[in-house]
C-alpha cells in the first residue's frame, strides 16, 4: 500500500478530518490535502509527528510493514 492511502485510512479511520491533521502539522487543510494526494511529499519532521500522534510506527505509516505496532513514546 502507498503511504499516502496509509495515511488516509487512517485518517478516515479515527474520524479526522484533512484540517485537524493539517492544523497538527502546522498546514492548512489544503497543504496536507497536497501530501495526500502526491502533490507534495511528506517530510520527515511531519512522519514522526503523526507516528507520535497516532502512536504508530513509521513502517507502518509508510506502507513497510502492515503490523500496527505502536511508536515509542519519547
Amino acid at each position: 500500500m502507498d503511504y499516502r492511502e496509509r495515511l488516509r485510512q487512517v485518517r478516515e479511520d479515527r474520524d479526522l478530518t484533512q484540517a485537524e491533521i493539517g492544523r497538527l502539522l502546522n498546514k492548512s487543510q489544503q497543504g496536507y490535502n497536497h501530501i495526500e494526494a502526491g502533490r507534495a511529499e511528506l517530510k520527515i519532521d511531519d512522519l514522526k509527528k503523526l507516528c507520535r500522534f497516532y502512536g504508530l510506527s513509521a513502517d507502518y505509516l509508510i506502507g513497510l510493514s502492515d503490523e500496527m505496532k505502536t511508536e515509542m513514546q519519547k
